[in-house]
């Protein structure tokens, strides 16, 4: 075995890369704290080192002398990774592009340079947080730097705000939040691969959340049900905000709303594949194109393979948040057994609260031919 690539992360969403990258014939190097590191068993070596401890997986790194380093659906590890790729002279994003997209305050700075609108924005150290004005209410609060939903609060008056800054502080790894003018409409999400800066849309996906004021999301719907125009003002759009970002290579997760004038408001960009599944299961099922498979090529510098036939089906997945949930569930896999692709929960609903998604209870992930049949199902009720 020739190839080696190095994986940085090892949660149940790099699943999906380990084992992609081994069925490609990759020798799999794989980077993570043992705890919770459920995709080790498929590596062909594991390393029990923490994904921030940069020198030492570059010590182990310059040992290994891999073709390609990855990882999905973590700015933490992406960091990384965007490390690794530069120190050696591996294919990546520039440190610019990976500061510009883990960085909620860099981003927005960076997408206002360009010309990309923003919505408004200010950063605070939480320092005088009783005499930050802001134009109007609500406005968002969240950390500048997490993502999983991680202290996100909608806030609707002035009296509220200190607390809401100090919550999205204390998950803050550099200790700053991000106030934004709340951004109405429907929100979606953008699936997009990236080679030597020219980008392809693989997919749009329509979101679901808890709503006000936390917006923990609880499933997700391949493709987005949006007229032909739209969708193209929407990749317009969205290709506008890679390219300020220096978005060239690789995965990418755009997360937006549109509102009810059809405008496009962009919440923020990832250089790197969604988690909740989003690029790893509902890409494929609904579109037949390979994400994960792309994501390993262009690590390597190589161009993503594209599915000239796309399929034209309907993915989804929904998260288990509570009782009913798990009731839901059931009766699908009565109803519609031949649907269900996949399903894991993850303890007992009402053992703890939901306060992001890192705390949900499980998921599961279907597949019908037509909208129609997802809607049947009622999952979103």
């Amino acid at each position: 075995m020739d190839k080696k690539i190095v994986i940085i992360g090892a949660n149940d969403f790099q699943k999906p890369l380990i084992q992609k990258a081994g069925e490609m014939g990759y020798e799999t190097h794989v980077f993570a704290w043992r705890d919770g590191a459920t995709g080790a068993r498929y590596a062909d070596h594991f390393y029990d080192i923490s994904i921030t401890e940069h020198e030492k997986i570059l010590k182990e790194c310059e040992r290994i002398k891999p073709q390609a380093v990855a990882t999905i659906g973590s700015d933490l590890a992406n960091i990384t990774v965007q490390y690794l790729a530069e120190k050696l002279g591996l294919p990546g994003n520039s440190r610019e592009c990976i500061c510009c997209s883990t960085n909620k305050y860099a981003m927005r700075q960076a997408m206002k340079a360009a010309g990309v609108s923003v919505p408004y924005f200010q950063v605070t150290d939480g320092k005088e947080t009783e005499k930050i004005t802001v134009p109007s209410y609500p406005v968002i609060v969240k950390p500048t730097d997490r993502s999983g939903s991680r202290a996100i609060t909608r806030v609707e008056r002035h009296e509220d705000l200190q607390e809401a800054v100090r919550n999205a502080i204390d998950q803050s790894f550099e200790k700053k939040a991000i106030i934004e003018e709340y951004l109405p409409g429907q929100e979606y999400s953008m699936e997009a691969i990236s080679y030597e800066g020219t980008h392809t849309c693989l997919a749009v996906t329509k979101k679901f959340t808890t709503g006000d004021p936390h917006y923990i999301e609880i499933g997700h719907l391949q493709p987005a049900p949006l007229e032909p125009e739209l969708k193209e003002k929407i990749i317009k759009e969205i290709f506008r905000a890679l390219d300020a970002l220096k978005i060239r290579n690789g995965a990418s997760h755009s997360e937006f709303r549109v509102d009810e004038k059809g405008k496009v408001h962009i919440i923020e960009i990832g250089s790197r594949m969604g988690g909740d599944c989003i690029g790893s299961h509902l890409v494929p099922l609904s579109t037949g194109q390979d994400f994960v498979k792309m994501v390993v090529q262009t690590a390597a510098g190589e161009k993503p393979e594209l599915n000239c036939r796309p399929l034209q089906k309907c993915s989804a997945i929904r998260f288990i948040m509570d009782q009913k949930d798990l009731e839901t569930l059931k009766h699908i896999e009565e109803k519609y057994p031949q649907n269900v692709v996949e399903k894991v929960l993850e303890g007992q609903p009402g053992t703890h609260p939901v306060t992001d998604s890192s705390s949900r209870f499980g998921f599961y992930i279907f597949q019908t031919d037509t909208m129609e049949e997802t809607e049947q199902m009622q999952l979103w009720k």
